[in-house]
């Protein structure tokens, strides 16, 4: 490679000759990283992110990252508890569980002796909408990896005894969120938000559901809608994708064909503020105000995550500054965007003294609606848009974030968002269009509070949330 370059503040900019022919303007990054002229890092002839969808719809995706030493695989299934009927709530979470538990080639201890052994990590969480598999480990033992993500899929053996067991952990698991103040609010405005459809119910499920399950509730959920149609791996780190296709393809003969599951929509027929008490004795009073926004899909999601940084994301945060800082009434609040398929919420978080309620909940609609009458300035807004592009930027130096990147974004998308396309998309973002969103979201009917708390009652908050 031949070039030449300027420097201009942090970055270098030129432009290199590829050997194969042809020159592409590059910027050299503040971390050493050659990038193109779409901000992605360059890979002289090769695309950072390739796709490859097998025959039988398994589809592969990785992200090349030469300079790293690991390598993260991630097994993705687009099925959640959203899409769980209500007698098998919890079905997902549970099989999950069980997936560690053996298969017919491995014990459970030999299952995380298999990574933790090669110096590797395994996990999995469920959500909503998805489930994962994910492990990690120097980048040579990518083969070992995929094998033992697959041989859990493909393999398990749902051993009755297994899964007696493991109903027993699930609970304690469940016992133990119930004694944690600021999990059991989340749960609670779930319920509130989404009343009575499979958004507003524990992803762990409940007592009597788990109960009800069989080894052939189980067995059977898993069989049907754990297919390749919905079924991704992903890998990010040092590897090749041409290799990853290949090593995965071995295994596709083994998955059983179906169609892939569809959840029912979210329902919303609220007209009015809602609040739901849960009278617990406890230090400090737990709120969670939920508001409902909008879905993944909905362009004003752009709008939605800066205003999110503006009203409660982190320290500089106007809720933050007004509550922690300038009146010390809390020790923690502060905000946090979801988005499904066709819905979404905004949640504002704080733990507090009972007595600071009333104060806090007047700040926190004030903040609201005083972001619903002026834009923000032109430095809140820059410097909102900072933050979150470099917290995209810090994220996917690993290979972790990338595996969660590409898995996440070709589930609930079906294609591959650049970073550099996300980030064009909140640079384009304007005051007016954080002011609409605030306007379009930000209003009593969209309102939804949440209490753990020594309070018996919560009908005086009720005028608060107007």
């Amino acid at each position: 490679m031949r070039g030449t370059c300027e420097v201009q503040g942090r970055y270098m900019r030129g432009t290199c000759e590829v050997q194969a022919g042809g020159k592409r303007d590059w910027t050299l990054d503040s971390w050493g990283r050659m990038l193109d002229s779409s901000g992605l890092p360059i890979r002289f002839g090769q695309r950072m992110y390739h796709v490859t969808q097998l025959q039988n719809g398994l589809t592969v995706a990785t992200a090349e990252m030469p300079h790293m030493l690991s390598v993260s695989v991630g097994l993705w299934v687009g099925v959640g508890s959203r899409y769980e009927p209500a007698r098998l709530n919890g079905v997902c979470h549970f099989i999950e569980h069980l997936l560690f538990k053996g298969t017919k080639k491995r014990s459970a201890e030999e299952i995380s002796q298999a990574v933790e052994g090669i110096g590797g990590y395994l996990n999995a969480f469920t959500s909503e909408e998805m489930t994962c598999f994910h492990a990690r480990a120097c980048h040579d033992r990518f083969d070992e990896l995929l094998d033992v993500l697959l041989d859990m899929l493909l393999d398990s053996r749902f051993d009755p005894v297994e899964i007696g067991k493991e109903r027993e952990v699930i609970k304690e698991e469940m016992a133990m969120y119930l004694d944690e103040p600021q999990h059991q609010v989340q749960e609670l405005l779930n319920a509130t938000l989404w009343p009575d459809q499979p958004l507003g119910r524990p992803i762990t499920g409940t007592e009597q559901t788990l109960d009800g399950m069989t080894r052939a509730h189980l067995a059977g959920y898993l069989h049907a809608n754990y297919v390749p149609a919905n079924t991704l791996i992903v890998a990010a780190g040092r590897l090749k994708h041409r290799q990853v296709a290949r090593a995965v393809a071995r295994y596709a003969r083994r998955f059983r064909t179906a169609e892939p599951p569809r959840f029912s929509p979210a329902r919303s027929e609220q007209r009015a503020s809602k609040i739901h008490l849960f009278t617990k004795k406890t230090e400090q009073t737990q709120i969670a105000l939920g508001i409902r926004t909008c879905s993944r899909q909905d362009d004003r999601r752009y709008a939605l995550r800066l205003l999110n940084t503006i009203v409660g994301e982190n320290m500089s945060s106007r809720l933050f500054q007004v509550v922690r800082e300038d009146r010390g009434l809390a020790y923690s609040i502060y905000s946090t965007p979801s988005f499904f398929g066709d819905a979404g919420d905004l949640v504002i978080s704080a733990g507090l003294d009972t007595d600071n309620l009333t104060k806090t909940l007047r700040l926190i609609v004030r903040e609201l609606r005083r972001i619903r009458e002026a834009a923000p300035s032109a430095a809140e807004l820059r410097r909102a848009k900072d933050y979150v592009i470099g917290q995209i930027d810090l994220s996917l130096e690993s290979t972790d974030n990338q595996m969660n990147w590409l898995g996440e974004q070709l589930l609930g998308y079906g294609r591959i968002f650049r970073p550099a396309e996300v980030k064009r998309r909140l640079r384009e973002v304007t005051a007016g269009q954080i002011r609409a969103a605030a306007r379009d979201f930000f209003r009593p009917e969209r309102l939804n509070l949440a209490l753990v708390s020594p309070l018996k009652s919560a009908n005086r908050l009720a005028g608060l949330l107007k």
